[in-house]
């Protein structure tokens, strides 16, 4: 069987979804907040939550042993430091938006940056 070149609708269609990608993912960032803190939580119960104003080195230990290291600077939190084997929590980055997560699977750890400490409810019933 013989490939055929691509023709000028495939172009059109691969450039339309590529543009459509862009679109999104810009609105997706101009339109996300900074955060003010940062929730810590491992296999699902809280941690600490830790200010982003605040340049910090938190240690996050499980079972009296140090497990990660997570670094708050500049208004970022990043991973600085993980026992787990792959150490793919270290290589996601910095975050400081809002819902923007950093995970260690291993360890069942999440950082997440957070906006408010007030719960927001978007109605109220009575």
């Amino acid at each position: 069987m013989r490939l055929r070149p691509f023709s000028w609708k495939d172009i059109l269609f691969l450039s339309g979804l590529f543009l459509c990608g862009l679109i999104l993912t810009a609105g997706l960032y101009l339109f996300s907040k900074n955060g003010q803190y940062v929730r810590i939580t491992i296999d699902g119960a809280e941690y600490g939550t830790y200010s982003l104003d605040e340049d910090q080195r938190i240690p996050v230990e499980q079972d009296g042993s140090m497990i990660n290291v997570v670094r708050i600077e500049d208004g970022t939190a990043r991973m600085e430091q993980a026992t787990c084997p792959d150490g793919l929590c270290m290589r996601q980055g910095a975050i400081s938006r809002e819902q923007q997560t950093i995970v260690c699977l291993p360890h069942k750890l999440v950082v997440e940056v957070c906006g408010t400490h007030e719960k927001e409810y978007d109605t109220v019933s009575q």
